[in-house]
């Protein structure tokens, strides 16, 4: 078999398993009791279906000029694939939220932006086409830097 022809089966074998995806909702319903208090909530989801898939993440920040890094830990609410995050970083200086799910199957990573003030400056989910379809990107250390610089440039 032709080494294009098996890149493009095991290229399709990955989609059919698929990469996860991650969406963040802010600020949480503060109707709901399973979320009350909450930062924000996270959606899990591979292709259309809600996952139970647990997220995993950290609190990249800098505070008065030096680099920290604080572990993020999630809680179930009573919806499938809805995970609360409760603020456990310091409230002084500015936060990069690095939220990931997945692995198997590659992993979707919203970057989540604070500023000095607590406020959300913005979220994104690094994407990139690849054989025509948009995907969840990779997320390095760099990237996590450059919404550092960002918020620091503000």
């Amino acid at each position: 078999m032709p080494l294009a022809l098996l890149r493009a089966v095991a290229f399709a074998a990955t989609l059919a398993a698929g990469p996860p995806w991650i969406s963040i909702e802010l600020p949480a319903n503060p109707m709901d009791p399973s979320a009350h208090g909450a930062f924000l909530l996270v959606h899990t989801y591979h292709h259309r279906a809600v996952t139970g898939d647990m997220p995993h993440g950290r609190a990249v920040g800098v505070v008065d000029g030096e680099r920290r890094t604080v572990e993020l830990s999630f809680e179930r609410t009573g919806t499938p694939g809805v995970l609360a995050l409760r603020k456990s970083w310091p409230s002084e200086g500015s936060w990069v939220l690095v939220i990931s799910v997945g692995e198997e199957h590659g992993s979707a990573t919203a970057l989540v932006r604070l500023a000095a003030d607590g406020s959300v400056r913005g979220v994104d989910v690094p994407t990139e086409q690849r054989n025509g379809y948009l995907l969840p990107k990779q997320v390095s250390d760099a990237d996590v830097d450059a919404a550092l610089r960002t918020l620091a440039a503000r």
